[in-house]
């Protein structure tokens, strides 16, 4: 909280500055949904390229969008970065962003990881594969995210919360592919077939897993590579006792979702923020992302230099517009409230 406040007042001091002075500063004011330490290489590396000094805020998604709401046209970010397709969508219909036009961007980002009004950009994609006991589960009975929700499987799932950003977006991807009626009726499965109500994050069910509490789970894919790469012998076991598995690969493929970000609305420094988004798309960048973090890169023609991550192989993924997950979450909501799936 102290850095946080020290941040804020550096961007208060700024704001007093004319704006004629500030278009040449060099400085980013960046508001940030990530909060992995790896990333800290990203950002010193842009600043060595650049010479631009960022000042960042860490907080969550929705935080950030409260944040940006309150402080209106005095809002001192520049760039704003969430990890979730339907919170970036969220900024883009409450105009909390700002077009931009950059060549760079939009050759480098494909057309299906950016928003249709060129508010926000994907930069890291991460998939939401199936992970399974090995002693107790057979792999072709969770090999689908529709199987999951099969009565065979009932009282083994596990999952986070349901109201969790990448658990809605994965039963809006549902949506996308079943229609609202179809999802709810999965989601309702999903329900039923549970192992325990819905608790801890994506490493906890992978975890359970390995305990034999679950027989299945979902997990994004940077949770179970990180414990791949990890030297504890605990995690190491974990690992040993899991296998894993890309889900619909003979049909809509897995679901991925985004970290992505926008240049704010009344950002000071634009002309520093688009740089900014333009160096995330950048082949070093997108190594970091990739090593940093077990995230895949999004941009064209980016290289994976992970081995952990590269010995997941290649695999079919939905070809949806990660803007209309973020539209199918309002409908995703709506069937986590009728199932009763919490």
């Amino acid at each position: 909280m102290r850095r946080q406040s020290l941040l804020y007042a550096i961007f208060a001091a700024s704001l007093a500055t004319p704006f004629s002075s500030l278009a040449q500063q060099k400085v980013l004011n960046l508001y940030s949904a990530r909060h992995y330490q790896t990333d800290e290489a990203l950002y010193s590396n842009f600043t060595k390229q650049s010479g631009i000094r960022i000042n960042r805020i860490e907080a969550g998604d929705e935080q950030l969008l409260q944040r940006l709401k309150a402080e209106g046209a005095n809002s001192p970010a520049d760039v704003v970065i969430m990890v979730d397709a339907a919170r970036l969508w969220r900024a883009q219909i409450d105009g909390l962003f700002q077009p931009v036009q950059s060549k760079v961007l939009e050759h480098r980002i494909p057309a299906t990881l950016r928003s249709n009004d060129g508010t926000w950009f994907g930069f890291s994609t991460r998939a939401r594969a199936i992970v399974y006991n090995r002693a107790s589960v057979k792999q072709e009975d969770v090999d689908t995210y529709e199987e999951l929700a099969d009565p065979k499987n009932r009282g083994k799932v596990c999952t986070r919360s349901g109201s969790h950003p990448y658990m809605l977006s994965l039963i809006a991807s549902r949506v996308e592919s079943m229609g609202e009626a179809g999802a709810e009726q999965w989601a309702r499965g999903i329900v039923s077939n549970m192992a325990r109500p819905p608790s801890g994050g994506d490493t906890d069910q992978i975890k359970a897993v390995a305990a034999g509490e679950c027989g299945a789970a979902v997990t994004n894919t940077y949770y179970w590579v990180r414990l791949m790469r990890s030297t504890d012998p605990k995690d190491r076991e974990v690992v040993s006792k899991v296998g894993f598995v890309w889900p619909n690969q003979s049909t809509t493929g897995a679901h991925i979702n985004i970290a992505g970000g926008g240049v704010a609305k009344n950002a000071p420094n634009k002309a520093n923020a688009i740089a900014f988004l333009e160096y995330l798309s950048s082949p070093s960048a997108q190594t970091y992302f990739a090593n940093g973090n077990n995230e895949f890169p999004a941009a064209k023609g980016a290289t994976l230099n992970n081995p952990e991550l590269s010995s997941l192989g290649s695999f079919k993924h939905e070809e949806v517009a990660v803007s209309t997950l973020g539209k199918n979450t309002i409908a995703a909501q709506r069937i986590l409230d009728r199932v009763g799936y919490k």
